[in-house]
């Protein structure tokens, strides 16, 4: 049964009651008299009335009480439990290590971060399947105020796109799992604009090989007029040129020190005239 007292030594009210089998007592700043006691009986009258109807807001009523996020918390693992979804933060690590093995080392690295810088800080303690499409739109937007430390320029539309399919590929899957609607379902990406490419010309090209160091040139050359990554190129091996065929087999990326497989799976470079710098280089190794 709520109450309405006081502290031995204190002439301030404090409401006395109980609310989701866990006894509260929060402070007023009303003091000891009649009038006041009268009013915060009608107060307490409404709030038993809608702890008893389900619709009590315990951040309403005492939004500076440090109880706010513990009962957030529990409400959210009520409703997880009615529905028999997780919490996100406890879904999201389960998602991650079923999927990981269809992704490259350098893949699952980035979508680490995303998860922990953006995702969790968000999301962490919050019930997967009351995430609605009002929860992701407001998330999208407040992407777009994040500011860099450095440069203290936006995010951009890339790059907010890249974290939101993050976010869509999880809660696509555990809505599948636990039944119930997807809400970023007809959610659009941000249009990207695209970027003015200005690429050497031909002239360019061959003065920044005349520039460059002796042992850095045939590198560059096979760079320019291959077109392959830099994580190709320098994950390739001589056992993947075939000076015969004239051709450069792509079969492993070099990205942060550790070798992987490619992007492109399987692709074939033709060297054509090429063949001549990597033969010299190749003879240049012996």
């Amino acid at each position: 049964m709520a109450s309405i007292r006081t502290r031995k030594g204190s002439s301030f009210l404090f409401i006395d009651f109980t609310y989701m089998n866990t006894r509260c007592r929060e402070k007023t700043n009303l003091t000891d008299t009649p009038a006041n006691r009268k009013k915060l009986a009608k107060i307490l009258e409404r709030m038993e009335a809608e702890i008893l109807l389900g619709s009590f807001s315990y951040e309403q009523y005492f939004p500076k009480s440090d109880k706010v996020d513990y009962f957030e918390e529990l409400g959210e693992r009520r409703q997880n439990l009615q529905s028999g979804a997780p919490l996100f933060g406890e879904f999201v690590w389960q998602w991650f290590n079923e999927r990981c093995i269809e992704w490259r080392a350098t893949y699952q690295e980035k979508l680490r971060i995303v998860i922990n810088k953006y995702l969790i800080p968000v999301f962490d303690k919050r019930a997967i399947s009351r995430i609605d499409r009002a929860d992701v739109l407001a998330f999208r937007a407040s992407l777009a105020k994040v500011t860099h430390k450095t440069t203290k320029h936006t995010q951009s539309a890339t790059r907010i796109n890249s974290i939101m399919a993050t976010l869509y590929m999880i809660l696509k899957e555990v809505s599948k799992r636990y039944n119930f609607n997807d809400p970023t379902v007809d959610i659009r990406q941000l249009k990207v604009e695209k970027s003015d490419i200005t690429p050497l010309s031909i002239d360019e090209v061959w003065r920044f090989i005349g520039a460059v160091r002796a042992d850095f040139k045939n590198y560059y050359i096979v760079r320019f007029f291959t077109g392959m990554r830099t994580s190709e190129i320098d994950g390739l091996t001589w056992e993947h040129v075939d000076f015969e065929k004239r051709q450069i087999k792509i079969r492993q990326a070099l990205v942060n020190g550790v070798m992987g497989p490619p992007k492109t799976i399987n692709p074939l470079v033709r060297l054509t005239w090429l063949h001549l710098y990597m033969k010299h280089s190749w003879h240049k190794r012996k």
